[in-house]
């Protein structure tokens, strides 16, 4: 059973993350947070010394849950049908939101990666984790013959992410599902993904 202080530092974070998601880190001011949690300044500050400290709490949740994420999501009974639930499970999981927030990890590269040494580093590090993920999935698609072996597995691995990452973004500014399914679709043929 958890602790009232562990209810309430994932309140917190809970409420962070949503504010992040939306409004970015540096427009998100401690009296957002004061207000989204519905607490006193001194119990944020009792769980954490600012918002960079919260922040960091939150890129760490939000990995561990993403890591997590990806592993269900590329798993499959071979590397192709892999590849294809993950273009579903990206997806699904963006239409569940109505495309509001978009990709924490995404937003968070855009804002700060010019501004917070920092925070640049944790998010190319998400992003590595990621792409090194896809890559051994892509490179057992390539020597099943299930996708295009011309291209190396990195490469196409970056290029995979970087069209769901942009399309999340499209998807999000317009608030429909088409940019991404429109994405996904031309992965597809990209790739010359066939499942086997």
């Amino acid at each position: 059973m958890k602790t009232k202080g562990e209810i309430t530092r994932e309140k917190i974070l809970e409420c962070a993350r949503e504010l992040f998601n939306t409004k970015g880190f540096s427009a998100t001011t401690i009296n957002d947070l004061v207000q989204a949690t519905g607490m006193q300044k001194g119990s944020l500050y009792f769980h954490f010394s600012g918002k960079d400290d919260i922040a960091r709490a939150v890129l760490g949740q939000a990995t561990s849950e993403f890591m997590n994420f990806l592993s269900e999501a590329l798993a499959g009974d071979n590397p192709g049908v892999s590849l294809e639930q993950f273009f579903r499970c990206a997806l699904e999981k963006h239409l569940s939101t109505g495309f509001v927030g978009g990709c924490l990890f995404g937003n968070t590269a855009l804002e700060m990666s010019d501004s917070d040494p920092d925070f640049a580093a944790v998010i190319a590090k998400v992003f590595d984790q990621w792409s090194d993920k896809v890559a051994i999935v892509v490179a057992g698609a390539q020597k099943k013959g299930q996708i295009r072996t011309d291209i190396s597995s990195e490469a196409l691995a970056n290029h995979i992410i970087a069209t769901i990452e942009g399309g999340i973004m499209m998807s999000r500014l317009k608030k429909d599902e088409r940019p991404m399914r429109q994405c996904l679709e031309t992965l597809r043929i990209t790739l010359e993904l066939r499942v086997q």
